[in-house]
């Protein structure tokens, strides 16, 4: 989408410019989380010895686990492979899950005792299609629009922090990274560019929200779902731990990405 717009990001421009955040990051959230939400173990001096045992205990691998270590290469080799062949995602999905019947490895009534991933499959399909009918019936498009004529004769530096802003909060309209980044990332990047923000700065800029908003809610990403849907995290922690979070990314991916960039010159 930032190609069309006349703006090429390599792999190395991304991969610099994301550098500094992301050390940050990876060093400071694990900190904040663990402060925020301490884990009830937090000394394992025997899980070495505890692992040995159990594995020791299970034995060489059966049959239908190997079965399932071969099912997932494949299903691995044919995610990695689906531009290229044609093949879609889901598809690929239910080819494994076919194919783990068919050897008996999974039998219907296995498939129907997971309730975690039916509601999932349900509550995240509802949330995703009425995502798209908000986009659709022309909201998103509207919102965009509006911030754009209200953002007119602001400087481009202040245009750039309320775009990113705007852009990561409004994730919580969406039940899907994809449809977020599809629906509003091509023309808040039109507005920003408009208002004369640098070309690169404001693809890199805008780029780095879609993958940090993927945890705002325990519904704005597929892999958010499933690992809410496992029972471990209440809504409220999720919702209170992310939204903690979400200023942090802020300041450092949007304060720090700043500052970064500038000494990159990419402004």
């Amino acid at each position: 989408m930032a190609g069309k717009a006349g703006v090429h990001i390599t792999w190395i421009s991304w991969f610099i410019a994301a550098l500094v955040p992301g050390i940050i990051s990876l060093i400071c959230v694990p900190y904040i989380i663990y402060k925020l939400y301490p884990p009830e173990v937090k000394e394992t001096p025997n899980a070495k010895d505890w692992a040995d045992k159990e594995l020791a205990d299970m034995g060489p691998m059966s049959t239908p686990e190997k079965i399932m270590m071969s099912v997932f290469l494949i299903a691995l080799l044919l995610w990695i492979a689906s531009s290229f062949i044609g093949l879609d995602a889901t598809l690929v999905a239910f080819i494994a899950v076919s194919l783990l019947l068919l050897t008996g490895v999974l039998s219907v009534q296995d498939i129907l005792k997971e309730t975690g991933a039916w509601n999932t499959l349900i509550w995240f399909s509802i949330l995703i299609f009425m995502a798209n009918e908000l986009t659709q019936l022309g909201l998103i498009k509207w919102l965009s629009s509006s911030i754009g004529t209200a953002l007119h004769g602001v400087s481009w530096m202040m245009v750039l922090v309320i775009l990113f802003i705007f852009y990561f909060y409004t994730h919580y309209l969406f039940a899907s990274g994809t449809a977020h980044v599809t629906a509003m990332y091509a023309a808040l990047l039109a507005v920003a560019l408009a208002a004369g923000v640098p070309h690169m700065l404001a693809a890199i800029m805008l780029a780095f929200a879609g993958p940090l908003f993927s945890s705002t809610t325990h519904y704005a990403s597929g892999p958010a779902t499933v690992l809410f849907g496992s029972g471990f995290v209440k809504q409220s922690d999720w919702w209170r731990l992310n939204a903690i979070l979400g200023v942090f990314y802020i300041v450092v991916w949007l304060g720090g990405g700043l500052l970064w960039t500038k000494v990159l010159g990419m402004w």
